[in-house]
């Protein structure tokens, strides 16, 4: 057995068995006569949150050209079309799957590239019937699934991995002298193993691209890392006349429209729920080097709604928790911040310990998340002056065993308080993406924590 063969079977048995049989479920229903809508719809409600991420996506304009609301997973299908909701799909599976896992900033620069060239494969392609479309954008999100399986995993492998490629050592010699196989060799094994289909296997194939749809794949994901440097320079202008040469357009109007689309690009990384991956878009780079990283774009009609539904749920009878939960929802979804927690008093009222958290990598926090209310231990700095603010960690900014960021990346904390004692903090983070939060940001936060308070208020003043 060689180590490709060894890499395959292991992320495909051990690590991503529920991914690999869910995309291979995916994958055998084409829109054929015998394989209904229904089957599609089935495999998606099977998983609430891909429920929800299909949803959500069918609903933004990069889908929904028509901006007809769509509520059910089926509506969707036929409005948008099915293989643009399966594509919804895998893209929603793979970054959910692989991000509950890990979030490395390997992993995380590999998604923001996926997503990128997925977005520009899709944008680019001439020839527009929904099915070309499609394929594409999952062939350019799919072509690096052996990197991106491999970075999910917390393996010895990765932790040497990393290591040697952040002494610069070439990437290709590094995996071979790790992995004795290489990311493409793996991604090939994973397209056969998991079954993703003819075009993907044409995509990864070794040898000229042999259709104009498979050379576009091809590019556009390399354009995807060269972009990283810029949208100009000598590497750039040769990714360019490829580009040309797949769509038969000129080098310059298809530099145009990759601007153009990174914004796309950046608005469906939102969407799928990884907002931290825009930092890591062209056009974001230059703020990612002198400044930290970008704030993401905040979603203005999401908050709006949500900020409705707490006013017609304070008008009716405040329930704290129902509260709590929209301002939850608010700051992580409408905001864009990865990870949040509402953290009470606890029996003794000397401490703050959560009582609804929400995000991805957020599980560890119920158990041995505590915050002291004099200030003291590791977490005291997170306790605001005032209601509201954004807290910078220092040089010197301790961190906590069970989470590699808290403490250590900048947050949003608010505190909420009754009859004048702080009795509980909303903290907000996003994890491994270091950008410091906008003073955008800071108002809907204060404005989504002033909710939580007047509902709080209303409540003590009652009693």
């Amino acid at each position: 057995m060689n180590s490709t063969q060894a890499w395959v079977s292991y992320l495909s048995k051990v690590e991503l068995p529920v991914l690999a049989n869910t995309l291979r479920q995916i994958n055998e229903l084409t829109d054929s006569r015998n394989s209904t809508v229904n089957e599609l719809a089935n495999v998606i409600l099977n998983d609430a949150q891909l429920t929800s991420q299909v949803l959500r996506l069918s609903n933004t304009v990069f889908y929904n050209q028509t901006r007809t609301q769509v509520s059910t997973v089926s509506r969707a299908i036929t409005l948008i079309g099915f293989d643009a909701v399966k594509s919804m799909a895998i893209s929603s599976l793979i970054v959910d799957t692989l991000l509950k896992r890990n979030d490395r900033p390997h992993l995380l620069r590999c998604l923001a590239r996926a997503i990128h060239a997925a977005v520009q494969a899709r944008c680019l392609m001439p020839k527009r019937t929904e099915h070309a479309l499609e394929e594409v954008f999952i062939g350019a999100l799919l072509m690096n699934i052996g990197e991106l399986a491999f970075w999910s995993c917390e393996t010895d492998q990765a932790t040497e991995l990393e290591e040697r490629l952040r002494l610069d050592e070439p990437p290709v010699e590094a995996q071979k002298a790790v992995l004795h196989t290489t990311f493409t060799e793996i991604t090939r094994g994973l397209v056969e193993a998991w079954s993703l289909g003819p075009f993907i296997r044409e995509v990864v194939a070794p040898g000229k691209a042999n259709s104009m749809a498979s050379s576009l794949v091809r590019n556009t994901v390399e354009m995807a890392t060269v972009s990283e440097h810029g949208w100009s320079g000598p590497e750039m202008d040769k990714v360019l006349e490829r580009l040309s040469a797949d769509v038969g357009e000129s080098p310059a109007a298809i530099r145009d429209q990759l601007k153009v689309n990174a914004q796309e690009a950046t608005k469906v990384a939102v969407s799928l729920g990884i907002p931290q991956v825009t930092a890591l878009l062209p056009g974001n780079q230059e703020s990612a080097a002198g400044h930290g990283a970008e704030a993401p774009v905040m979603d203005p009609a999401l908050q709006l709604q949500i900020l409705r539904d707490l006013t017609h749920t304070l008008a009716e009878k405040p329930d704290i928790n129902e509260v709590c939960q929209l301002v939850i929802e608010g700051i992580h979804r409408a905001i864009g911040m990865q990870r949040v927690a509402l953290l009470m008093s606890d029996r003794t009222g000397q401490d703050l310990i959560p009582k609804k958290v929400g995000g991805r990598g957020t599980e560890e926090w119920r158990e041995h998340l505590i915050i002291h209310k004099d200030g003291t231990g590791p977490l005291g700095e997170l306790l605001p002056h005032g209601t509201c603010a954004i807290y910078k960690p220092g040089k010197q900014a301790g961190g906590v065993p069970y989470d590699r960021w808290l403490g250590k990346v900048p947050a949003l904390v608010g505190s909420l308080t009754a009859k004048g004692r702080l009795v509980g903090l909303f903290y907000a983070d996003n994890a491994a993406a270091g950008y410091v939060p906008s003073e955008q940001q800071l108002a809907a936060f204060a404005h989504f924590i002033q909710n939580a308070q007047l509902c709080l208020t209303l409540l003590t003043t009652n009693h």
